[in-house]
Formats: C-alpha cells, structure tokens, sequence
C-alpha cells in the first residue's frame, strides 16, 4: 500500500501544481458537491422534474452514504494530508520539497476508503442518467446522442475524483474505488425500487440502519479496533483547526441517512391526492415548487446548529427528516394551493351546484 499510497502523493503535486485557475474549479466542485448536495440539490431538482426519478436519487443516495460509512469503518483508508506525515517515509528535508498545500476542504475527519464524494453521488446519479438516457433514446436512434448522459456522468466523477485528489483529501485508487462502487450499487439499487408509498416499510429502514452501525461500532470497539483512529490523526495534521467540521464525521452521515429515511416515511404517510398528483403535471406548478425547495433547504441547513457533538447530531437528523417531507408534500400542495386561490377552478354553467333554487323546486301548487 506504500507504493500506492506514494503515487497518490506524487498525483497530487502534479495536480496543485497545474494552472492557476483550475485551483477555484477543484475547490469549487468539492466544496459544493459533496454528498450533502444529494439531499439539497440533485433530489429536488430530479423531483421537479419527475417524481420516481427524484424519489430513486433520495433513496439510492442515503443507501449509498449508509455503506460508505461502513466501508470506511472496515478498509482504514488513509488520507493524503495526514500519511504524508505519519508514514515515516519522508525526512523533514523532503517534507519541505513537496509543495503541497492544504485548503478547508481537506481536513475530512473520517476515514479515507472509499471516496464519500465519489461513491455516494456516483450512486444516487445513475437513477437520473437512465431516465434520461430513455428519453433520448425515444427522440432518436443515434447510439452517440444516447451516449451524452452516461459521458456526463463520467466526466463529472472523473472531475470529482482529481478534485478530491487536489485538495488531499484522497488517494488516487480510493477514488477509483468509489466511482466504480458507486455506478455498481446504482446499477443495483435501479432494479429493485422499493414502495415509495409504504411509510412502515422506511421507518424500518431507518431503525435498521442506525442500529446496524452502532451495533457495528460498538462490536468493533469491544473487540478492540479503534473505529476513531482517524479522528485524531486528522486533529492532529490539520493546518488549521477551525477546518475540522462535525458534519465531516461518519456520525453525521449516519444522521444524513436516518433523518432522509424519516422524511420519506412522513411523506409517505401523508401523500398527495390523485388531484393534487395531477395539478402538478402543470410544469409551471412543479418549476416554482422546485425552486422554493431549492431555496428553503438552502435556508434550513445554514441555520444555526448546535456546536456540542450530541445536540448536533440531533439537529442533523431534524433538518433531514423536513427536507424530504418539505420536497414531496409541503411545498407542491402549497403552490397548488396559492394556485387555486389566485386563480380558482373554472365550473361549468350546467354544474347541478350552480342552477338556482327556484329552477330545480317542484310546484306542488
């Protein structure tokens, strides 16, 4: 793994020492699209445009972020911005020949196999790469354009992956590891959809997955391995503690994962009507509900949380559980609302309701 692990090194002084401008696109796309950007971004935006597709990316996104925890408890993936230093292959004077740099990206405080950032959106995108290689495919019959989706997907992992590299915050074959678990689990996840309207059936799974972890946690620790090795090692090699972010361990993604599980159970329990289902097939009605999810889970995510470990954890699992449940029920039903009462339904004249009393009464004089 030295050998590796060495290489990876040498990437990423190859990488920060590339144009200038590229170091704004690395820090950019990491920092912008790392997996909470499933639960914020890519899940409201594949809703609005078609409801299964967007419930698929939710669902594969927290299965994904559930196993990547879990592989990074088990595999002890090192990360660049700390081997470097604890290896003990480099001397003080060839420390100082490599001109790398860290950024507040970096100091991820987990485990670093496999990539997070690579994996779980390397997941949660494939529903949203076969839609629309389906619709493509119904438009034309050139195999190129249909190719389009899938070479979207790989240039975005690809660029992913380098950016993740730049920024020290992975090995170049942790990476690789994780697109290919990624596409691999997406492929798998696409072909047995679970019921989106079974409410039961997602608090299982949140119940499951939560107690699962810990379960495997705390086996771990009584067994003697150390599942939190690499927060210390992180705290220890940061440039600067005030990178050192909560949401960055794998209890935080763990929340990520019950809170969304939550959220969709709640949606579930309380879904639209079959009128309200089709009120929404007005684009106008779904572009605005999308646009208002866009802007109220931005909101509810920069609001303030807890700084002590517990009480964030907590708020984590809270603001979660509402985005789904804000995405699918909340906003659609009350665009539809403000709708009805801005613009009513039109009646027809010979509606029964609205003939006047005096026309439909017998005349018993």
């Amino acid at each position: 793994m030295d050998a590796l692990h060495e290489a990876g090194i040498h990437a990423a002084v190859a990488l920060q020492a590339g144009l200038p401008w590229l170091e704004k696109f690395w820090i950019y796309l990491t920092s912008h699209f790392d997996p909470k950007s499933i639960f914020t971004f890519y899940f409201p935006v594949a809703h609005g445009l078609n409801t299964r597709v967007g419930l698929m990316v939710l669902w594969t996104g927290l299965v994904a972020e559930w196993l990547n925890v879990v592989l990074k408890w088990f595999l002890f993936g090192e990360r660049p911005f700390w081997w470097i230093h604890e290896s003990g292959l480099f001397s003080q004077e060839e420390l100082k020949e490599f001109p790398l740099r860290q950024f507040p990206v970096t100091c991820e405080t987990g485990p670093g196999s496999p990539s997070g950032h690579c994996m779980i959106p390397g997941a949660a995108l494939w529903p949203i790469v076969t839609a629309l290689t389906a619709k493509v495919a119904t438009c034309t019959q050139s195999w190129v354009l249909r190719l389009i989706p899938f070479l979207a997907y790989t240039l975005f992992l690809v660029a992913m992956a380098l950016s993740r590299i730049f920024v020290l915050a992975h090995f170049p074959h942790q990476v690789v590891t994780g697109v290919l678990a990624g596409a691999a689990l997406g492929w798998g996840l696409q072909r047995c959809p679970p019921n989106f309207r079974n409410s039961q059936f997602f608090v299982v799974v949140a119940a499951v997955l939560l107690l699962s972890a810990l379960a495997l946690h705390g086996l771990a620790t009584a067994a003697g391995i150390d599942l939190d090795w690499s927060l210390r090692l992180a705290s220890t090699w940061c440039s600067d503690p005030a990178w050192l972010r909560l949401d960055t361990r794998p209890f935080a993604s763990l929340c990520r994962v019950v809170g969304s599980a939550l959220g969709l159970a709640l949606a579930a329990r309380m879904p639209l009507t079959r009128r309200e289902e089709d009120d929404l097939i007005d684009s106008r009605l779904r572009m605005t509900s999308t646009g208002l999810a866009l802007v109220a889970l931005d909101i509810l995510h920069k609001l303030p949380k807890a700084t002590d470990t517990a009480s964030f954890y907590r708020h984590m699992v809270c603001f979660y559980a509402v985005g789904p449940f804000l995405v699918i029920i909340v906003l659609p039903r009350s665009v539809i609302a403000l709708r009805n009462f801005l613009d009513p339904p039109y009646i027809p004249p010979n509606n029964p309701l609205l003939v006047p009393a005096h026309q439909g009464a017998t005349h018993n004089e």
